[in-house]
């Protein structure tokens, strides 16, 4: 059942994630009990780029089939925004504040 569970969602991937990497702001935000990036990085695994113009979102729509860094952003709250990044060979995907990057 469990292995159901996964293959529906790999196949929901657009792209491989490779290794998942959390920064220490978001590690620490996790932690005290006020992020959860995990709904974030869903949706950019699916092609919902977040609150980025237009113009990345349509880089980010190539990098899919031309292999480029994959870039998100999410406001979280007004003095929250987090990224996601999937790097280029798709080695790891990162989730940091923008301060981190």
């Amino acid at each position: 059942m469990a292995n159901d569970v996964r293959d529906r969602y790999r196949r929901r991937l657009l792209f491989p994630i490779g290794a998942l990497i959390f920064s220490e702001g978001i590690d620490h935000l996790m932690r005290e009990g006020r992020l959860d990036p995990m709904p974030y990085f869903q949706r950019h695994t699916q092609g919902d780029w977040g609150d980025i113009p237009d113009e990345q979102w349509q880089q980010n729509n190539a990098a899919l089939t031309s292999g480029e860094r994959l870039d998100s952003l999410y406001i979280v709250t007004r003095e929250l925004n987090i990224r996601v990044i999937t790097e280029a060979d798709r080695s790891a995907t990162r989730i940091v504040l923008p301060s981190e990057d």
